[in-house]
Formats: C-alpha cells, structure tokens, sequence
C-alpha cells in the first residue's frame, strides 16, 4: 500500500475578507508588489483552491496585471497551462507558469504532460484545483482557499508552508 501523501505544516494561517473584485485586485498588487521588491520570492508555488466561479482566475488576471502583464489572461482550463514571461522592473526575466488542473481525468496526465518539470523549474507557479493531482505536485509555499460570501464578497484562508510562503503571504 502507498504511503498517503503528507501536507506541509501550516506555518501561518489567517482569513481574509474580499468585499468585493476591487478587495481582489488590491491583495494581488500587494503581492506582485512583494515579488517585484522581493527576487528571492520568485520561484514560489501557490496553489488556488475554491468552487467554480471563486475567484481563482480572476486572481490569477490581477497578480500578472500587478506584475506588469499587459495582455489577454486567459483560463487554462482547457490547455491546462499558459505560460508567461515578464520582464521585472530590475530587469530580470519572471517565467510564470499557470496550471489548471481541473480537467484532469486521472492523476497520471499530471506526470504525462510533464507538468512534474514546469513545477520544478524557476519561476511562479500557481496551480488552481491541486487536488486533482493527487498529492504529484510537491510542496506548496503557500495555499488560498477562495469562498463565495454574500453577492461578490469572498473568504480567503491563506496558509503559508514555508518560509517563502509566509513572505508571499504578506
């Protein structure tokens, strides 16, 4: 029998609350603002968890607009990864890998597509709908947990697994 997949300890944890897409927007600059002032910080791996429709893209769209982004922020829903390159304001190169996973029919296509490599290479990743890897994506730095609230509001778990995370996290 394979041994169950461990979780990384959650080294700090607190909830947030988004009133709105605006709230949204402002969190995702305040971390693009991180990764730019922060090199070190580049290469972390954030996964997005929450229902259809919580807000895991529109996350996504406003953290690559943060990080200087200024073209189509499509879903990877379909492809399952689109990648970006940005240039960052000290002139270094961000290669920004973002994965959905939500199609995946069986755990497998994760080692398949070879997406093992994407999450091992330099750059950001964020991975919306992990679980559906199966515990094959490795150690996250940092999980949100998006819920729908009232109207456009949402709840936010963010739970840091790292040093790194906790310094994403805010």
């Amino acid at each position: 029998m394979a041994p169950m997949p461990t979780h990384a300890p959650i080294l700090g944890s607190h909830l947030l609350h988004w009133p709105d897409e605006s709230a949204c927007a402002d969190w995702a600059g305040a971390l693009a603002r991180r990764l730019i002032d922060n090199p070190a910080l580049r290469d972390g791996f954030i996964e997005l968890h929450g229902d259809l429709g919580a807000g895991k893209t529109t996350l996504v769209r406003h953290l690559l607009r943060g990080l200087g982004h200024r073209g189509r922020v499509k879903s990877p829903t379909y492809t399952v990864m689109e990648p970006y390159e940005l240039m960052m304001p000290d002139g270094q190169p961000l290669a920004v890998a973002h994965l959905d996973l939500y199609r995946l029919a069986d755990p497998r296509e994760v080692i398949d597509a070879g997406l093992q490599d994407t999450l091992r290479a330099p750059g950001l990743k964020l991975v919306e709908w992990p679980g559906h890897a199966a515990g094959l994506l490795g150690k996250a730095d940092l999980a949100l947990h998006l819920s729908m609230g009232a109207g456009d509001s949402r709840q936010v778990q963010v739970q840091a697994h790292s040093a790194l995370g906790r310094a994403l996290a805010g």
